[in-house]
């Protein structure tokens, strides 16, 4: 990685400085930093790394504003990457369920460096959500706007999307951990 990633990281760091998962207290850069690992893990390269840790500067802190800035720092094709990967940018947002759809909708069209970053996303969301379900029991599912049926439909909806564009060991790590994440919160 070059001096563009620790740039890319600095700007993450204080996009998201007081941005905290939610209903946490965790850091979100925790999140970011769990993106970019899966991604690299999973053969990125550094503008598809520093897409990951930018993945969500959009549609959370920023709209349509963000998506230029980072196109002129980090070039269109991290800035392609992280607008195909955000589910809006408009401000307030649309209905959980409305942008959740048309993104499950989409993602299969999506390129591979899109979908790479965007299924890194979900896996470390998932990660996230199975090791909370553990340690507090279903009320983790209070924290999201799709509740319990809501998350676990757009985690299985994703993984049969991702599917259609291609098994990857990614997509395979993911649906084990969607499968899991189904089974504890069903038992």
């Amino acid at each position: 990685m070059s001096a563009r990633f620790i740039d890319a990281l600095r700007f993450a760091a204080e996009v998201h400085a007081m941005q905290r998962r939610k209903r946490t207290d965790r850091p979100y850069i925790g999140h970011l930093l769990g993106v970019t690992s899966i991604v690299i893990e999973y053969g990125g390269d550094e503008d598809t790394a520093i897409a990951a840790l930018l993945h969500d500067a959009v549609e959370d802190q920023g709209g349509a504003p963000m998506l230029r800035e980072i196109r002129e720092r980090f070039g269109g094709r991290v800035a392609h990457i992280v607008d195909g990967c955000t589910d809006t940018d408009e401000t307030p947002k649309p209905p959980w369920m409305e942008r959740k759809r048309r993104y499950v909708e989409r993602v299969a069209k999506e390129d591979r460096e899109v979908q790479l970053v965007s299924a890194a996303d979900k896996l470390s969301n998932a990660r996230e959500t199975l090791h909370d379900l553990r340690v507090h029991g279903d009320v983790v599912f209070e924290r999201f706007a799709g509740k319990k049926d809501g998350t676990l439909w757009y985690y299985r909806a994703l993984v049969a999307e991702f599917r259609k564009a291609g098994e990857t060991p990614l997509v395979q790590e993911l649906d084990r951990v969607v499968t899991e994440l189904e089974r504890l919160a069903r038992s």
